[in-house]
């Protein structure tokens, strides 16, 4: 049996884990804070550290490559990084690197692209012909697969669900661009718009989970306090799964899924979110198109990416997954 070191690179987090190629398990899962502050070099140096210690943890076993899920644009046929607004990397050779540095063959593809394959793979939509998926976590990212094959449109870039406009004169996005999705679902947005609520006057327990300290509210303290009762943190998770909504229903009505399959950290508002987004959805989306389409939450937790990334390199090298 073969294993293939996945490593899954993100804004706030990178994972790395070591998968047989028929799925199974992932041996040595391991993680660190991203850091991406501290530069390019640095970030490197810790996936590699991180990457060795996953493969030490699979002893014994045949490492044949590394798959790489990063953030994009990128041009992967180079295996270079073009630009992450969440990473601050431009034209990094992030898999040359990487296989560089760890003496193994390595293939990369867009971060977002590898948790929706993951999830297909061994995941909630496993089986699924025809999947879009959304990762919400530090930014909004999308995958496509389709018959089994990531869609990468024509110069790398599809899939890129978080930077769809949904109101032409919106928010500003890390991107540039004004009215993304990313600017209002993400997790910093999700804070953010929390924070803006509570400044001009919102009745709500939130700052008492931070103590008065209202830069520490995350979108996971939302869902808490949501959780918990609090009226005005129910309103920011039901605002926020209209956001969604429209979102997936232009992705509904463009590619007619089987599977729209949502990964990160939001999915822990559970029917919270999920109900009146699914609502959201029937209000704006062909019927025929939601009659056939299932909308879940991934199930791969923290390991969708590493799956995904162990899967690309597989499929890259082997021709099949």
């Amino acid at each position: 049996m073969r294993y293939v070191v996945g490593i899954d690179i993100g804004g706030t987090n990178v994972v790395v884990g070591t998968v047989p190629e028929d799925g199974s398990e992932v041996l040595g899962l391991v993680s660190e804070p991203t850091f991406a502050e501290q530069g390019a070099d640095a970030v490197l140096a810790r996936i590699v550290k991180l990457a060795r210690a996953s493969m030490a943890a699979a002893r014994g076993k045949e490492i044949a490559g590394i798959g790489i899920g990063s953030p994009g644009p990128l041009d992967t046929a180079r295996g270079v990084v073009l630009l992450t607004p969440n990473l601050g990397w431009t034209n990094f050779p992030v898999r040359d690197r990487l296989a560089q540095a760890l003496g193994l063959p390595a293939a990369l593809d867009n971060d977002a692209n590898c948790a929706i394959f993951g999830e297909w793979w061994r995941g909630a939509a496993r089986g699924a012909r025809q999947v879009v998926g959304l990762t919400i976590g530090t930014g909004i990212g999308g995958g496509i697969v389709l018959a089994g094959e990531i869609y990468h449109g024509a110069s790398d870039i599809a899939g890129e669900i978080g930077h769809m406009t949904i109101d032409l004169n919106g928010r500003r996005c890390k991107c540039g661009n004004y009215g993304c999705l990313e600017a209002y679902a993400s997790g910093p947005a999700i804070a953010a718009r929390a924070i803006e609520g509570i400044a001009a006057g919102a009745d709500t327990s939130l700052p008492q989970y931070v103590h008065g300290d209202l830069s520490r509210i995350t979108a996971q303290l939302v869902y808490e306090a949501a959780h918990d009762g609090d009226d005005y943190a129910r309103d920011v998770v039901k605002d926020t799964a209209k956001f969604l909504g429209a979102g997936v229903a232009n992705i509904v009505n463009v590619f007619n899924p089987q599977v729209v399959v949502i990964c990160g950290g939001v999915t822990l508002a559970g029917d919270r979110l999920f109900g009146p987004l699914e609502r959201e959805v029937k209000r704006r989306a062909f019927k025929r198109a939601v009659d056939a389409c299932r909308i879940v939450p991934g199930e791969l937790t923290g390991t969708a990416g590493v799956y995904g990334a162990a899967a690309v390199f597989m499929q890259r090298t082997w021709g099949k997954v």
